[in-house]
Parts: structure tokens; sequence; C-alpha cells
């Protein structure tokens, strides 16, 4: 019988730049019974799985939910360590088509080394401990009491991005994945014992263009039509009837002037329920 189902937060920040006090890009981490489910893979994503107390080996099951570089950029080196740290046996990826790309381009890059290690120090071949499927909407996995589904949301101008959901012993946990508002979710999560969702503060979307000297009106205009306010979150999960909302995927996500207070308040116009403020490393029981 499955008995342990929590989700552990790695890497809370929206968008690919860190600095220096940041928080990390977006990955999660799932442990229900004995399945080690890793939910996209950004910069940063192995310390955080390590600070787990989880070696990379025991990943079973990799869902990357699109390709922006934030959330897959460290797939490749992190299926790379695993490998030096010993793993041997396949490891299922899904993601959007276009992954199994990457995935050849990663090692071609990395050939001499792979090649080297297989040569000079006997281990298998790397290319094929990677199970790459491509990910669509509808079930994903059932097995063992664990079901997967995959909700293609509203992330312009990706096509293939996806929310997910998890069920098991009787427990429900939605991660929405990177989106826009989107009215579907709000089915796909009803009854959650827990969503976590991203969340924007439209106050600091212009500081943190200017900051990238990205004053142009693309990015700005590309975080608000592709991403949810933390009121709209909130308003989400209370149509959803959640039991507990966990915010995460901040954008910004770097900025100090936008504190915790900030983040709450915002959401709390919508959502009077149990909340969490994502931060790198928690760890919420489903």
């Amino acid at each position: 019988m499955i008995r342990m189902f929590d989700v552990a937060l790695l890497g809370v920040k929206g968008g690919p730049a860190i600095a220096p006090g940041s928080n990390m890009p977006a990955s999660n981490l799932l442990r229900i019974g004995e399945r080690v489910i890793l939910v996209d893979a950004g910069l940063g994503v192995t310390r955080g799985l390590c600070d787990q107390g989880v070696h990379p080996r025991e990943v079973d099951t990799i869902l990357i939910t699109h390709l922006h570089s934030d959330h897959y950029l460290e797939l490749g080196p992190f299926l790379h360590t695993a490998w030096v740290g010993g793993l041997t046996r396949p490891v299922r990826v899904i993601g959007p088509r276009g992954l199994g790309a990457y995935w050849k381009g990663f090692l071609t890059s990395m050939s001499f080394d792979i090649d080297l290690r297989i040569e000079d120090e006997g281990r298998c071949d790397l290319a094929g401990l990677a199970q790459i499927e491509e990910m669509s909407e509808g079930r994903l996995f059932d097995d063992g009491g664990l079901c997967i589904d995959a909700l293609r949301n509203h992330h312009p101008p990706i096509i293939e991005s996806y929310a997910l959901r998890f069920e098991a012993m009787g427990k429900r946990a939605v991660l929405s994945g990177d989106t826009a508002s989107f009215e579907p979710l709000i089915a796909f999560a009803q009854g959650a014992d827990l969503l976590v969702h991203e969340a924007l503060l439209e106050a600091g979307v212009d500081a943190l263009c200017a900051g990238l000297n990205l004053t142009d009106g693309r990015l700005k205009r590309h975080l608000m039509q592709s991403h949810t306010t933390a009121q709209e979150a909130g308003r989400i999960a209370s149509l959803a009837g959640v039991d507990h909302l966990a915010l995460t995927h901040f954008v910004p996500g770097a900025d100090p002037s936008l504190t915790p207070a900030l983040w709450e308040a915002a959401v709390r116009e919508t959502w009077q329920g149990r909340l969490s403020l994502g931060r790198d490393g928690m760890r919420i029981a489903v």
C-alpha cells in the first residue's frame, strides 16, 4: 500500500535568470510510495534533489511540462550525474515533442566524455537510459495505485505546455505548470488536496524588464499573456475547492521589494484557505 505522498518544491523562481540571493528555477520532486518522480529540471535541480536526501539514481520517472529552458535546462546534466553515480536502469522521461532532439544534442555535446567513460570505466551506454516519450493530454500513467493525468494549459507562444494531476491513496495533487489563467484547470483540479500554482505580481513586471534591459515591451507582453496573477491563482483554487494552495514559479522571482506579505495580500483577495508561499526546498505532505 502507498503510504508516502509528498511534493517538494526544489526551485520556485519563474524564469531562467538567477542572481545572488535568488531562488532557483522550476523543478519539483514527488515521492509517492516507492516512486520517485521529478517534474521539470531547471537549473539547480540536481543539488535540490540531493538536499532532499534523494540520490539522483533513485528517480524513476521525469516529466517535463514544456520546453522553456527554466524547465529542462539541467535534464541532460541531471541524467549524466545519475549515470556517473551508478544509474544502470532506464528512466522514463515524458515531455513535449522536441525533447528527444534536446537529449540527442546533449549526448552529442558530451560524446567525448561519455565514450571515454564507457571505454575507460566500463559504464553502460548513457543514451539508452533515458526512455523519451512524447507527452499528450490524457492519462499518462496508471500503475500500482498511482494515476498521472496531463491537461494542455495556456502558455503562449508555446502550444505544448501541460498541467499535471497525481492521484494515489485517495489523495490528489495538481501542478498547474506555466499557464495563463485557464478555466479548464478548475475542473482538472476539482477537490484536490494540493494545488501548486504559478503566480505573478504585475507590480514587479516593469522593474523586472528594466533590470534585464528588455524594455521594448515584448517581455512584459509575454509575461502578462502567458502567466497567472496571484489573484487569479487564488480564484482558480477557490472555484476548484482545493484544500491547500501553494504558490510557485514566482514572477518576478528575484525582487526583494516583493515581500511575502505582498504576495500573500494579493492571493488573499480571492483565496481564504490554507496557503503556502513556496520556497526552494519546501516539502508539502499531500
